[in-house]
């Protein structure tokens, strides 16, 4: 072998050595603006690289069944019965909210009030102007423009689609019956995009747009979004405390994976549309060192992540909740 030979062997083992230790993950685009915070906080702190790529919940889900990755993240839990068959444990790891943004004139952010009924009745393409009297009558007071509501969804497999179409579904039996819920669905109408990212872009750049996010990248590219009407009849405000309380008395059940919906949650505080993250990792995973240093990244973010979550607007799982998920890691994982 000659020397530049050898020299390009010992450089492409070392660079293999220095990623062979590397977490992979993909996923849920809704959790990746604190994925990544705790990722470059986690690397800075302790070297282990963090590789995690925003593809939406359905591509973690597919990544994470073929064993391409080292963890999937989803805003749509699996059932029980889907993870026995495919082999793996499920865990949430922070909630946050989905909310309605939209680019309007002269409408600020948290001005305009909808409620479930409105929503639907824009996505099924039912009311299609902002100066609908039904839009008016929910925001007396507000002068609205004789224009056409442009709406936008999801056009990748989405865990925000899914906890949007979840929610629609559960205030409308109609939309239930003939679009359902899901991480994609038919939709009656709109315009597709790719991704959080994808779907800000377009409101922030379309006028008369509607669509839906999660919250931080309604904040960060300063978007107008909406109040909601709850289960509960009161106009709320998507906030870190709207999603808290959303999730004030739900019961995480370690024996059934932790599935838990969280949308249309009963309390006058309580967010509509609020959501879990949850990881999925194989339980027969042939590396237990990648399983191993998956689950340290996520003991770490648990404990000491919580200030990442609080500043970019998603709720820290209580202390009570994050030991019943450390047990359920020794039980389930290698």
């Amino acid at each position: 072998m000659g020397r530049q030979a050898a020299i390009l062997l010992l450089w492409l083992s070392a660079v293999a050595m220095a990623h062979a230790g590397d977490i992979s993950g993909a996923g849920s685009t809704f959790v990746y603006p604190l994925m990544s915070k705790w990722a470059a906080t986690y690397y800075a702190r302790t070297g282990q690289q963090v590789n995690y790529q925003p593809t939406g919940s359905g591509n973690g889900i597919r990544q994470i069944r073929s064993a391409s990755v080292t963890f999937g993240a989803t805003d749509m839990p699996l059932k029980p019965e889907e993870l026995r068959a495919a082999g793996l444990a499920q865990f949430p790891i922070v909630v946050g909210g989905v909310v309605p943004v939209l680019n309007l004139d002269g409408v600020g952010p948290g001005q305009l009030r909808m409620t479930g009924s409105l929503l639907t009745d824009i996505y099924q393409g039912k009311i299609v102007n902002w100066n609908d009297p039904a839009i008016a009558a929910a925001n007396p007071g507000m002068a609205f423009p004789d224009q056409k509501i442009v709406v936008v969804h999801r056009s990748d497999s989405s865990g925000t689609t899914f906890n949007w179409t979840d929610y629609l579904a559960k205030v409308s039996p109609q939309w239930g019956a003939t679009v359902g819920a899901g991480t994609t669905v038919k939709w009656p109408v709109g315009v597709g995009a790719s991704g959080n990212e994808g779907v800000a872009t377009y409101i922030r750049n379309v006028k008369g747009a509607i669509g839906y996010v999660e919250l931080t990248y309604a904040l960060q590219r300063k978007l107008s979004y909406a109040a909601v009407r709850n289960r509960d009849g009161v106009f709320v405000q998507p906030t870190r405390e709207s999603f808290s309380a959303a999730v004030t008395g739900t019961e995480w059940n370690p024996q059934a994976d932790f599935y838990q919906v969280l949308t249309n949650a009963a309390g006058p505080q309580a967010w509509p549309i609020t959501g879990a993250v949850f990881v999925l990792i194989s339980r027969t995973r042939s590396s237990a060192a990648e399983t191993r240093d998956a689950i340290a990244f996520f003991s770490w973010a648990l404990s000491e992540g919580k200030a990442d979550a609080a500043a970019e607007y998603y709720v820290a799982l209580p202390d009570s909740l994050v030991r019943h998920v450390e047990a359920y890691w020794k039980a389930a994982l290698p």
